[in-house]
């Protein structure tokens, strides 16, 4: 690695910086028509309700990159699960290693969490990642299948819920 990488926890001020990232992330992986979200949306869930985290990749004091996870948790052995959401290096920085190292400080994070396990998932296209994944032993999950609800989907299925939620969950 020609640069030295340091991995730090994104401040609020820099929501317009996470939006940026977001948008370039999207671009790479052939969503961009799929970004709703705005500075304020960052600010409000990452910041103010803390819903995840955002890390920020710099290299000589310029942001390269950032990676957004949270937490979850492994009902069956009653332990946290860190959550890799999304990681993004700009172009041109890619290949120095960077994502390996983003990924060690991840699974060390994970370590001091306690956590029982480190997750994220991948584009099947995204051969070079997965390539990486593989070398560093990290285990594809064949037999899971991931399942998801939007939009109008979402909203029938809550419809159906004639529930008031309580106030935890407000």
């Amino acid at each position: 690695m020609s640069e030295e990488l340091t991995i730090r926890l994104a401040k609020r001020e820099e929501a317009p910086k996470i939006l940026e990232f977001i948008k370039d992330f999207a671009k790479y992986e052939k969503m961009s028509k799929l970004v709703t979200l705005n500075e304020e949306d960052i600010i409000t869930n990452i910041f103010d309700k803390g819903y995840a985290r955002v890390l920020f990749l710099e290299v000589e004091e310029r942001v390269i990159g950032f990676a957004i996870y949270f937490y979850s948790f492994s009902t069956f052995i009653g332990k946290s699960v860190l959550y890799l959401e999304d990681l993004f290096i700009e172009n041109g920085m890619r290949g120095k290693g960077y994502g390996k190292e983003v990924l060690a400080y991840l699974a060390k994070t994970a370590k001091v969490k306690d956590c029982i396990r480190f997750e994220w998932s991948c584009l099947r296209w995204n051969k070079p990642s997965i390539a990486i994944y593989e070398k560093m032993k990290a285990t594809q999950m064949r037999e899971w299948i991931k399942f998801r609800l939007d939009g109008k989907e979402l909203d029938e299925l809550a419809g159906k819920c004639d529930k008031e939620i309580d106030a935890y969950h407000k």
